[in-house]
């Protein structure tokens, strides 16, 4: 049988689900500015399939899958969400492809071959995530990392047709545009290997962190810090907040226009990193050795950080000192008065 060409010369995208919760699915819905259809339209891609968004089911999907895997249909660009269950002792048949009696790793792995670039959709499609945490019974894995270690599912020397190893959008859930944004970068050739950092995120967003933009940082500035989850201030020292550490740019580009973890007042906690998922305490609790917290800022040495929290500390202003330990402002900024030094 002769490849079906793209429709319209529009790059084919197939999206799966394995081994997560579908979260990122529903966070890419609530894309805008545009929204993920417009989005897609706009870059020449045409959706195959989405197991929120398509009417196939059983042998028409399925039918589809195969005119993929051989090559009757190209496979430009392949989206999945969720780890590789690779469960039990490697055979994957803890999650079964409905009606083909073939586990969801192995269609994984088939259509990856064929495809002219992979994504890995959500930290738990990138490295295994939430359903790789605990004792693991399930042997889930990312796609091409397992962890922080390269390997998964589809080794560490995998490249799809563009040459590109697999695109992690980590994340949990991922930021829409994050995805949006990635797609178009690759339906224009623009997302190269080059663009990707150590763990295979794209730069666009992975080049950030998250403490950029923050709310809180002006509390941060003078280490004038959060006690209990209602508290104004910052939420590094005490309460387990990650931002300083964590890639990403989740407080300038606001989750539905104006939203993030911080901004509902809960601190971040590096769901864009590799074993995010057991940081080894409570999420709300920062580690710390002699009072020093143990999660100390991307690039700042020890030294300089207790050197510098003493000094904000010892200059922090009345206003900031007790908002921070407060659920409201209660004293408000004022105006510099003249004779004021």
């Amino acid at each position: 049988m002769a490849e079906i060409p793209s429709a319209n010369g529009l790059l084919n995208l197939l999206w799966l689900q394995s081994g997560g919760c579908g979260g990122c699915s529903l966070s890419l819905l609530g894309a805008e500015s545009p929204d993920l259809l417009t989005s897609l339209e706009a870059a020449g891609i045409r959706l195959l399939w989405h197991p929120s968004l398509s009417e196939a089911s059983g042998q028409e999907f399925r039918a589809l899958l195969e005119r993929l895997k051989s090559g009757d249909q190209k496979l430009d660009i392949l989206c999945v969400e969720g780890s590789a269950v690779t469960g039990p002792d490697g055979s994957g048949r803890f999650h079964m492809m409905a009606g083909s009696d073939q586990p969801m790793m192995r269609w994984i792995e088939d259509l990856a071959a064929v495809a002219g670039q992979v994504f890995a959709v959500g930290s738990c499609a990138a490295y295994g995530g939430i359903t790789a945490a605990g004792s693991n019974p399930s042997e889930a894995r990312g796609l091409q990392f397992d962890g922080d270690r390269r390997g998964g599912l589809l080794g560490a020397d995998f490249s799809g047709r563009s040459g590109a190893p697999v695109i992690n959008i980590a994340g949990c859930p991922v930021h829409p545009n994050w995805v949006t944004e990635s797609l178009m970068q690759s339906a224009s050739g623009e997302l190269t290997e080059d663009q990707l950092d150590d763990l295979g995120r794209p730069r666009s967003y992975a080049d950030h962190l998250v403490h950029h933009g923050c709310p809180r940082n002006e509390f941060y500035e003078f280490k004038a810090s959060a006690e209990k989850p209602s508290d104004l201030g910052c939420m590094m020292e005490h309460m387990g907040c990650l931002g300083t550490q964590a890639h990403g740019d989740c407080n300038t580009r606001l989750w539905n226009g104006e939203g993030s973890c911080l901004r509902g007042g809960f601190a971040c906690i590096n769901c864009t990193a590799p074993g995010f998922e057991e940081p080894g305490h409570a999420f709300h609790q920062t580690p710390k050795i002699a009072g020093i917290p143990v999660g100390l800022p991307t690039d700042m040495p020890k030294a300089w950080f207790v050197a510098l929290a003493s000094l904000s500390k010892a200059a922090t202003p009345k206003r900031l000192r007790e908002n921070a330990v407060s659920d409201h402002i209660k004293v408000a900024p004022r105006s510099r008065e003249p004779g004021d030094t």
